[in-house]
Formats: structure tokens, C-alpha cells, sequence
């Protein structure tokens, strides 16, 4: 496994939408793989393809929080919610592309989320809580859509510009 780059916004690649995966395939495979490292090692819940710089539609997560369970990989290709509540949740999301940025998100408390899983087989599950903002958040991913893009312009350009002045003192100083 390979720890792979985190594109970071601003960058053109986040803001498409991802072509789906056909089949599995060894390539998708290591790349599913690769993202799980990369997501662990960050530390994140969640990692879509596009920020690892593939326009594919498949994201890992794993938001199982207690240090004393097992963890929960979990790989989606072509995720699609087929059911969300009525109930809402209003979470403070971060993301890896996003480096310590947080802005209050309200999505819908649970999701029913149908997948091709690497097995080759369609999955279905409900999520809820921080599994279902998750889900959501990266599905916004796979179609272009940032959770800043949830907030007001406002705030949103104040994150962007912030963005913006990290990556330049990153190009200068990359270590």
C-alpha cells in the first residue's frame, strides 16, 4: 500500500464529477487499498477518489470512533442514497483536502446507501450519524461538490483564500 498525495482545494479536479467504475479490477483494488493508507495515515473518516487525483466514483471510510472496537474499512464504487430522513443533523465537517478548516453541516440524520463493493457484489446499508455524514460528504465529492459549498459564500471564500495562502507556503517551503 502506498500513501498517496491529498489534492487540496483550491484545485479543478475536486469541482468535477467522477466518471463511474465499470468493474473491479486489480488497478482498482490498490487504489482502494492505497486510499485506505492514505486515509489512516492523514488521520481521516473518509477519502474519495478525486482527492487523490482519480475522477472515478469510489470513496473509503471508516468512522467507527471507539478506540476499543475493530476498525471498519469500508470501500464504495458508484455509492448512490437511495432513501435519506426527514431528520437532520447539523455536524462540524472537516476535510483532508480542506486542512484545518470546520464549518457546521446540516444533511440528513441517516441515509440508505447502495454500492458495488470490491467483492463484485451490490451492497446496501443505512447510516447513521457520523457514518451517514460521512457518506454523504463523500459522495458530494464524486460529483464536484466540497462541504464548504454547504456554507455561505462568506465563509466559504474566507476558507478558500486561507487554502489559497497555505498551498503558496507550502510551494515554498515544501518540508
Amino acid at each position: 500500500m502506498t500513501i498517496r498525495p491529498i489534492i487540496l482545494h483550491p484545485d479543478p479536479r475536486l469541482k468535477k464529477a467522477c466518471a463511474p467504475v465499470d468493474r473491479v479490477t486489480p488497478e482498482i483494488e490498490k487504489l482502494a487499498a492505497d486510499m485506505l493508507a492514505t486515509m489512516y495515515d492523514a488521520p481521516g473518516v473518509g477519502l474519495a477518489a478525486p482527492q487523490v487525483g482519480v475522477l472515478r466514483r469510489l470513496f473509503v471510510m471508516d468512522a467507527q470512533r471507539d478506540p476499543e472496537a475493530e476498525p471498519r474499512p469500508t470501500v464504495m464504487l458508484n455509492p448512490e442514497i437511495t432513501w435519506k430522513s426527514d431528520e437532520l443533523n447539523v455536524y462540524e465537517e472537516g476535510c483532508l483536502s480542506i486542512p484545518e478548516q470546520y464549518a457546521e453541516v446540516t444533511r440528513p440524520a441517516q441515509v440508505r446507501v447502495e454500492w458495488l463493493g470490491l467483492d463484485g457484489k451490490q451492497h446496501s446499508e443505512e447510516f447513521d450519524g457520523l457514518w451517514a455524514t460521512c457518506a454523504q460528504h463523500e459522495i458530494d465529492h464524486l460529483d464536484g461538490v466540497l462541504f464548504i459549498d454547504h456554507i455561505s459564500a462568506v465563509r466559504r471564500q474566507m476558507i478558500t483564500r486561507r487554502m489559497i495562502k497555505l498551498k503558496r507556503e507550502r510551494a515554498r517551503d515544501p518540508d
